[in-house]
């Protein structure tokens, strides 16, 4: 059994859960987890009392069906609020300009990035634009996240003229901030990301 408060994944799999993906095929899909992982983690979360899980019988057979507990959602909601804090400090050094600062803040909380990223505290463009300012590489876990994030905020995004997406490509490619609040859930004004 691992501890669960050092676990990123951990925490994308309960993320999961409390969005209603309640088969572990389901969370696998959409965490882009091997499935025999996410059985392990569920287990381990189970075992843990923060999920609940039930075997259903269906017309395909035996599925073993998961649902997040009291616990494992205040325990979410204390991590998610801790990671909203450490998304807006690395806001904070990106429109500074503290270069070093960014770097270090990846360095020491790299792990963590995806669930930041699954759980729509930080856009994938925002991350992707940080990543190129500090001149690092993704890893495939970062990339696969943010690519599944990207497409979901360009279809969100499909309606949006050309002349804007235009300036988001250029601020992005510099790592500068086009203008306004960019890619953070709950900023006013969105900006031009």
């Amino acid at each position: 059994m691992s501890n669960v408060a050092d676990s990123p994944k951990h925490f994308i799999v309960l993320d999961a859960v409390s969005r209603g993906m309640n088969e572990v095929g389901k969370i696998a899909k959409v965490t882009k987890m091997d499935k025999a992982e996410v059985e392990l983690v569920v287990n381990d979360l189970t075992s843990q009392r923060l999920l609940m899980a039930d075997e259903k019988r269906g017309l395909l057979g035996k599925k073993l069906q998961v649902e997040i507990t009291e616990t494992g959602k205040s325990l979410l909601a204390d991590r998610k609020k801790e990671l909203e804090e450490k998304a807006g400090e690395l806001r904070g050094m990106y429109r500074n300009g503290d270069r070093r600062g960014v770097q270090s803040f990846m360095d020491d909380n790299r792990a963590w990035l995806p669930m930041m990223i699954f759980s729509g505290l930080m856009s994938a463009l925002m991350f992707a634009s940080i990543m190129s300012f500090a001149g690092m590489a993704m890893n495939p876990a970062e990339a696969s996240m943010a690519d599944d994030a990207g497409a979901q905020e360009a279809t969100a995004d499909s309606g949006s003229s050309d002349s804007s997406s235009d300036s988001t490509d250029a601020g992005a490619d510099s790592g500068a901030d086009a203008g306004g609040d960019v890619g953070f859930e709950g900023d006013v004004g969105g900006g031009d990301f």
